[in-house]
């Protein structure tokens, strides 16, 4: 059985790019800081490799031992979010005890949450699914499960990541036919408890403030968000050209990470953006229509949500870099430097690959 050649190619395409782009956008904060101008994007590289060997593996694995062991997979990710909060365990990074220190490397469980919770949500609801609509027997006890490991993963607190994670598992939910007031109430719920969150971190609602007026406090809240604009605006056709970028030096904080597609818009102008989102678009229309082709639910329901999941966030992430929505700390995935979030999305497609061998 052969795999879907299209996806796999356009998703090494783009993990080459960001590559590229990760160097060129650390070089010189890597050398000012570390006294070595590849530092980040050694270590970006290191993890693609890890990355394609395990692409290889999944593409080999039967998409059915993923249902069979799915509850052990979650508890997994369960031990791992309690453990990276205990100190001396966890490491802290930018006020989030969210990682697990492997030499310079880091290791950062939440995001590979992501993949347990749709692995569970995927076999709950192609088991449950004459229940479906009913709140109390079909979605409450799924609900319960979720919101444990949105309570955890917030305790480190990581709100970028949490939102990612509710936001795909309610896209995935969707899609298996609840009824329609269901997500009216669950839309409710979520606005009182975003009203809360800011209530009790008030550097929420300066991001909100900000967002609504970057020049209300330019050097502080907005200042992220303004130097992003500076980046993207004067972009041309082409851009300023590679490595040319004046945002990344020193202006836009740490600009190989969130805002990694500001520099990509600055360097290669229209052309660069529409050639990355171009990649995109075909990453999701392949394995939209390798999930559409199943008859399996689970299947179906596992190649939906990853799918959706990295959509989701390539979204977001453009949405926050262009101030169209609040900075959220969301990575661009295949293009932000992080080990964890590059592997995470690498092994979702190794599992889209593995899944579309039943299509053929």
């Amino acid at each position: 059985m052969k795999i879907d050649k299209v996806l796999l190619v356009s998703t090494i395409i783009l993990i080459c790019f960001g590559i590229i782009m990760v160097y060129s956008s650390s070089n010189i904060w890597a050398a000012y800081k570390y006294n070595d101008p590849y530092k980040f994007v050694k270590s970006q590289f290191i993890f693609f490799i890890v990355g394609l060997f395990l692409i290889k593996i999944l593409i080999k694995i039967d998409p059915s031992l993923y249902e069979k062991y799915s509850n052990k997979i979650l508890f997994i990710c369960f031990i791992l979010l309690i453990l990276v909060l205990i100190p001396g365990i966890g490491k802290v990074r930018n006020g989030s005890r969210s990682w697990f220190g492997i030499g310079p490397l880091g290791i950062q469980p939440s995001e590979f949450t992501k993949i347990g919770l749709l692995i569970y949500t995927s076999k709950y609801l192609s088991h449950n699914n004459r229940n479906i609509k009913d709140i109390k027997k079909g979605l409450l006890p799924l609900f319960l499960v979720i919101l444990v490991f949105f309570l955890l993963i917030m305790l480190e607190p990581d709100f970028g990541t949490a939102m990612v994670i509710i936001l795909t598992l309610v896209g995935l939910i969707f899609i298996a036919g609840p009824k329609l007031s269901f997500f009216i109430k669950i839309g409710l719920v979520g606005l009182i408890g975003i009203v809360i969150l800011i209530a009790i971190a008030p550097y929420r609602l300066q991001r909100i403030v900000s967002y609504l007026n970057p020049w209300s406090d330019p050097l502080g809240s907005g200042f992220q968000i303004i130097q992003s604009l500076y980046a993207i605006g004067p972009s041309s056709l082409l851009g300023a050209g590679f490595g040319n970028s004046i945002q990344k030096n020193f202006y836009l904080p740490e600009p190989q990470t969130d805002f990694i597609f500001s520099i990509i818009a600055e360097e290669f102008g229209f052309l660069g953006v529409f050639f990355t989102i171009s990649l995109f678009v075909i990453i999701f229309y392949r394995s939209m229509k390798i999930s559409l082709n199943q008859t399996d639910l689970f299947k179906k329901y596992l190649s939906f949500g990853l799918s959706f999941g990295i959509t989701l966030q390539v979204i977001l992430n453009i949405l926050v870099v262009t101030g169209t929505i609040p900075t959220t700390g969301i990575t661009c995935v295949f293009l932000s430097y992080g080990g964890s979030s590059l592997l995470v999305s690498m092994i979702s497609i190794g599992i889209i690959l593995s899944i579309s061998k039943e299509n053929n």
